[in-house]
């Protein structure tokens, strides 16, 4: 069975609370449900944390490369200013998709630019609380693309 960390940056925990013009009324709860519930019909398993610091986040990011998860990761406000962890998914040798609840292109201009989508398989935002069931979707389809290589390579 394939692993999912899903990782939750800083001000997540605000979800439903904080700016839900921006980000809507689903908690991170709510979310972590939706990822579940997809992750039980893809037969994966998931990790779901959230941290404010970025030293847990880097500590995860390596957790998971070590038993060779894949991440879904909303960095926040770390998606644009954090070298450590650009540097903890590219060493992880997990597959990351970058997500977002909102289109950080609609939004200010500091947002558009990503330090770790250079590093990720992809980015996926502004779908809402669907950005995480897709992004689960798209690392699950890319882990499952990558054994299958591996096997074939194997004969």
């Amino acid at each position: 069975m394939t692993t999912v960390f899903v990782l939750n940056g800083p001000n997540l925990n605000l979800l439903g609370r904080r700016e839900p013009q921006v980000y809507g009324s689903t908690t991170l709860q709510d979310i972590e449900k939706l990822v579940r519930e997809k992750a039980e019909a893809l037969g994966t398993a998931v990790t779901f944390r959230q941290s404010n610091h970025e030293g847990h986040l880097v500590d995860w990011i390596q957790e998971a490369g070590a038993q060779g998860a894949g991440i879904v990761i909303n960095a926040g406000a770390y998606t644009h200013t954090s070298i450590a962890l650009r540097d903890a998914i590219s060493g992880s040798g997990a597959p990351t998709v970058e997500i977002h609840i909102s289109n950080v292109h609609a939004r200010e201009g500091f947002r558009h630019r990503s330090l770790i989508a250079p590093v990720s398989v992809g980015v996926i935002c502004g779908f809402g609380p669907m950005s995480y069931v897709l992004g689960l979707e798209a690392v699950h389809r890319v882990m499952a693309e990558r054994a299958r290589q591996a096997k074939s390579s194997q004969h």
